[in-house]
């Protein structure tokens, strides 16, 4: 038995049934993130995990116990939430020991390990702010202190940085990560990132009306989407018919064909391509979207539209909205999806 198991999980309000069957495993020490767009039930599923919310049926187990229906506060699972849910008359310091004081560990046992959190999150020298003296950042660093000093057996992250800044955020995902694998702790992280999930995870679960929908590393997810829904979730992929693949890119595809915008090339005069690349084809430029390292063109070919990422190596080589290009595939990254 892994770590975590979740079996034929089921849950309903009224008659919204949010999610039903659901089945995963998780390894001790994994990161695995829930990710989906809003409503697919990432969140209720991490609350029914958490004991926050009853299940209708199926079973949760963990390191060998059945916790389905077990209090929250008897299932040592630590859970952070996006609003950070700090007590606003305490410091940071009691703020990260109220569990503790509540499960009545000694002073001096809480002391240390106060101590050692605040230093693990890098919050030395902010144990007498009050949260309303520190920055977002800073309050969901305290919010993760304080349910990492419970040593929990699961950590559980509901979507904790989605509302900071996108500078905060990007560091503050970084230091979860490294303090997840430091403290080798199970942790089930909710995101509707993608980039975020492909960072932090070491396996995704993506979700959609209620049902995981593919799982795997981020490099599989990514690469070989299952169905069209994944594929237009996890990038800006093209999706193409199987009558244009044949027409235009020669290849005997018998269904819709998903093309990374990465995987086609703008031709380059004097530069040989391998095998696996198409005969190049004429395409007409509609538009271009500056993406800081990348320029994404959107790029027509008789009556296909395709998205195409290029890095910007200089404004020098910017083209223009009008201009007429041989845009070539990467045949070997061509990935058949179901509907």
């Amino acid at each position: 038995m892994s770590y975590v198991e979740v079996t034929r999980l089921a849950k309903a309000f009224g008659d919204n049934q949010v999610f039903k069957a659901i089945d995963f495993s998780i390894e001790q020490g994994e990161f695995v993130t829930l990710l989906g767009p809003s409503g697919c039930g990432k969140s209720t599923l991490l609350r029914s995990i958490a004991g926050l919310d009853d299940v209708d049926h199926g079973e949760i187990w963990v390191d060998g116990e059945n916790m389905t229906h077990l209090a929250p506060q008897k299932r040592e699972i630590g859970m952070v939430f996006q609003s950070y849910a700090l007590f606003p008359n305490m410091t940071v310091h009691d703020n990260i020991g109220f569990g503790l004081r509540m499960k009545g560990v000694s002073k001096a046992q809480a002391e240390q390990d106060i101590a050692r959190f605040i230093d693990l999150v890098e919050l030395s020298g902010k144990q007498r702010h009050y949260p309303h003296e520190l920055s977002g950042g800073q309050r969901q660093r305290v919010a993760l202190a304080r349910a990492l000093v419970m040593q929990p057996r699961i950590l559980l992250l509901d979507e904790p940085l989605s509302a900071l800044d996108a500078k905060i955020r990007k560091n503050l995902r970084l230091q979860i990560r490294d303090i997840q694998k430091e403290l080798n702790l199970t942790t089930i992280f909710v995101t509707h990132d993608q980039e975020e999930a492909m960072l932090m995870s070491d396996r995704i679960f993506l979700m959609n009306q209620g049902q995981i929908v593919q799982q795997g590393k981020p490099e599989q997810i990514y690469t070989q989407p299952k169905n069209q829904f994944v594929a237009g979730f996890m990038g800006h992929y093209n999706l193409v018919e199987a009558n244009f693949a044949r027409h235009w890119l020669g290849v005997d595809a018998q269904s819709t064909l998903a093309i990374r915008p990465e995987s086609i090339y703008v031709r380059e005069a004097g530069r040989q391509y391998p095998t696996h690349v198409s005969a190049p084809i004429n395409g007409k430029i509609t538009q271009h979207q500056l993406l800081g390292n990348v320029i994404r063109y959107t790029i027509m070919v008789g009556p296909q539209t395709l998205t195409v990422d290029l890095l910007n190596r200089s404004s020098e080589r910017l083209l223009a909205p009008g201009s007429y290009i041989d845009i070539l595939f990467n045949l070997n990254e061509i990935q058949p999806v179901r509907e």
